[in-house]
């Protein structure tokens, strides 16, 4: 099932698939939500090291999560965003996810698990990349033609 822009999420899905993750205890990610969040290419390996339930929609320009509890994809959320933005090293965010996951469970004070920290930009935030295939395309279209005329044969 999918859900687009309710509450601060650009988009939801829960899926009857399940994968085993055993970060920061063993349970089941079904859940996934997403922000609008630009991410940089080069932050990928560090949110990879951080969580690999952290996920990159470079393209949509989105920042998401996967897990089963909506408080532990805002806290994923909020300390990938802080490795992106160079606030919090890998070390540190997992450390404090499982600080604050532990609060959370005996209803503590948990806010990067209650709530966005991060305010997603206002702007367009995806990334449609550019497109590389017009050089490439002239360069197989001369190739084709002096494959079909010059060598006389006829074209097919």
């Amino acid at each position: 099932m999918f859900w687009y822009r309710v509450g601060p999420w650009a988009r939801m899905e829960i899926t009857a698939d399940e994968v085993l993750h055993n970060f920061p205890t063993p349970h089941t990610d079904y859940l996934t939500q997403w922000i609008d969040y630009p991410v940089p290419a080069e932050a990928g390996s560090a949110l990879a090291a951080f969580d690999g339930s952290t996920l990159v929609d470079r393209t949509a320009g989105q920042l998401g999560a996967r897990c089963d509890h909506e408080a532990y994809n805002t806290l994923t959320l909020n300390l990938a965003a802080e490795i992106i933005e160079g606030r919090r090293t890998v070390e540190d965010a997992r450390r404090f996810y499982g600080e604050t996951a532990a609060a959370f469970v005996l209803g503590r004070d948990a806010p990067y698990a209650e709530r966005l920290q991060v305010v997603p930009p206002r702007a367009e935030t995806a990334d449609p990349d550019e497109s590389i295939i017009a050089g490439p395309m002239a360069d197989q279209i001369a190739e084709k033609l002096k494959d079909l005329v010059g060598r006389g044969e006829p074209p097919r």
